[in-house]
């Protein structure tokens, strides 16, 4: 995820995912509701501040075991935003090896490729 103005590193896909989420104080479950091979968007109404280092764990469709990845919190949309944007927070992935961000960057692919021919 990249702040207001930037152009993306990697194309997002929007697709409902369950994740998993620890902070240094708490564990939490929301839905992913956009991910890419960098990042993914959480929908939750108590977002965590920018800059929280977070600890993710998403089962991709199709994967035999649950992904584990960090990353931080980059942008933060508020519950009850006068725009009406979706409460959440955007989390860059932080440190994924090359072989997890090819399998990332397989999935988004194969997810599109199949929502394009449904």
């Amino acid at each position: 995820m990249t702040p207001s103005g930037t152009k993306r590193r990697s194309a997002r896909l929007h697709h409902e995912i369950p994740v998993a989420y620890r902070t240094v104080g708490a564990f939490l479950s929301d839905w992913a509701t956009d991910i890419s091979q960098g990042g993914l968007f959480i929908n939750t109404r108590s977002p965590l501040p920018v800059g929280t280092a977070v600890k993710i764990l998403i089962q991709l469709p199709g994967a035999s075991f649950p992904y584990h990845l960090e990353g931080r919190v980059t942008r933060v949309s508020p519950f009850g935003n006068p725009v009406n944007v979706v409460p959440g927070m955007g989390i860059e992935f932080t440190g994924v090896d090359e072989p997890r961000r090819r399998e990332l960057e397989a999935f988004v692919s194969r997810l599109r490729r199949d929502l394009d021919e449904s």
